[in-house]
């Protein structure tokens, strides 16, 4: 067997081995090792054993390791120095970095494919051309699905970072529509273009109508949607790395494009459900989009304030309590000390578990990684469902930045824009502590019924800052 197919394969094992492993934190981080090293493999095998039809190598090695070595250094940069609340704004740049190589590999072999690909026939009745039509197909979809991919993930990445607004004007998603006509049209008449001197004004000109489809796609798509977003651009990039893998028959870029795209479709789907709607209403519905609407007509009603030391003398003398974290938890990074208090209250015999809800955060298992970053054990983190049924035997719930996703509003108001949306029942609990910074509304840009619910009370502060003063009440009880 040729030594390159068979480090194809073997890479192509690991990555699937590795995408198994991620789906549990417990072998998360060894699966990421296992995959990394799948695609090592498969590109010093690349570099040192390709060989084509007349026997050579790649050339220009010394630009291809210049380049590899450029973009490392500032992949390993990057990665230590971002902040896990910068974590989501870094996928879907990385994500987008992905759709554009994939973009470029078909403009590259689209120019390939001009010079070599297309014969001229000469017959009795004149001069023609032939032009294989698959390549062209593969060729096309790579370069419109990763433009998309691109300038969709970069809108997204500029919505995470505060950079961009939603923007949304009357009549943009029918000249969305018209734009994705368009691609349509002129890629079908690309493929029956027999003028090779046409080709290329068409071919670039679908590039073009392409990435400006990607900024209209996502432009008017609402905050709190962003995860979802980035989980179907993550699928684009999948399968327009996938087409790449087709062009060069390369079955390591294939199995993880392949991969890719079909992991991140099955998150969207899963998000969706999650937030029970459809994909179609995320994309057009603008959930998120800073609403003016005040869900419950909670804007007449007072909230109840609680101090540190009442908080600390409810937590310390309760049987159960959970803890439902948030983005408030994330952007002070206090999730080493939301584990020290954990610590705390469990030696005065309190149980205490965490709920986590599946779209908390920015991105899918935001939360569960801020947690494990701080050593809490996997066993506590309890999902959305289990986290429901215990509501009810709970002594007090400590809300962390929270918002949306404890909103009983989804329950209760037909006329909320997360109405039908699951949320964690943490009112069903006999007391609600809520730790934000101000009663500014949550992402969906809606205030939330909780806050003024009887039973719940406030504890305004910065989550870091709040959890250390508890932990430093606690041991003087």
């Amino acid at each position: 067997m040729n030594l390159l197919i068979l480090c194809y394969i073997l890479s192509s094992v690991t990555f699937i081995v590795g995408l198994k492993m991620l789906s549990g934190p417990a072998t998360a981080r060894k699966g990421n090792l296992v995959a990394a090293a799948g695609m090592a493999l498969a590109i010093l095998g690349t570099l040192f054993l390709y060989r084509d039809e007349e026997g050579n190598g790649l050339g220009n090695l010394p630009w291809i390791s210049g380049a590899m070595a450029l973009g490392a250094v500032i992949g390993v940069v990057a990665a230590r120095k971002v902040k896990m609340t910068a974590m989501p704004e870094m996928v879907s740049m990385f994500n987008g970095m992905g759709g554009l190589c994939a973009a470029l590999i078909s403009v590259v072999e689209f120019d390939h494919f001009r010079r070599h690909s297309i014969v001229v026939i000469e017959g009795a009745t004149g001069t023609g051309t032939m032009i294989p039509v698959g390549p062209l197909i593969i060729i096309l979809l790579g370069m419109i699905i990763g433009s998309v991919s691109f300038t969709g993930s970069m809108i997204a990445w500029g919505k995470l970072n505060g950079k961009i607004r939603d923007r949304t004007f009357r009549g943009q998603h029918l000249l969305s529509l018209l734009i994705l006509l368009a691609i349509v049209a002129v890629a079908v008449c690309l493929l029956f273009c027999f003028a090779p001197s046409q080709m290329g004004v068409l071919f670039y000109l679908v590039f073009a109508l392409a990435l400006l489809y990607g900024v209209l796609f996502v432009l008017p798509v609402g905050g709190a949607d962003m995860p979802v977003v980035i989980s179907l651009l993550n699928s684009f990039t999948g399968v327009a790395a996938a087409c790449g893998g087709f062009l060069y028959q390369n079955m390591a870029m294939l199995t993880g494009g392949i991969l890719v795209g079909a992991a991140g479709t099955l998150l969207t789907i899963l998000m969706c459900r999650a937030m029970n709607r459809s994909l179609v209403n995320v994309l057009i519905g603008s959930f998120g989009g800073n609403q003016a609407k005040i869900a419950g007509g909670t804007e007449q009603r007072t909230v109840k304030e609680v101090s540190i030391p009442d908080a600390a003398v409810v937590m310390g003398y309760a049987g159960r309590v959970l803890i439902v974290p948030g983005y408030g938890l994330a952007v002070a990074q206090a999730q080493h000390a939301c584990h020290e208090l954990e610590k705390l209250l469990e030696n005065r015999g309190v149980e205490v578990q965490y709920a986590i809800h599946p779209v908390a955060g920015r991105m899918p298992g935001h939360m569960n990684v801020l947690l494990a970053e701080a050593d809490v054990p996997y066993e506590k983190l309890l999902e959305m469902e289990r986290a429901n049924e215990l509501f009810p035997q709970t002594d007090v719930v400590l809300v962390l930045g929270a918002n949306d996703v404890v909103n009983p509003a989804a329950k209760t108001d037909p006329s909320s824009p997360i109405y039908g949306m699951p949320v964690l029942e943490v009112e069903l609990a006999k007391m609600v502590i809520v730790n934000k910074r101000s009663m500014k509304p949550g992402y969906a840009g809606i205030e939330n019924a909780l806050f003024f619910s009887s039973k719940t009370s406030m504890l305004f502060g910065d989550a870091k800052k709040v959890l250390q003063d508890l932990v430093t009440a606690l041991k003087s009880i």
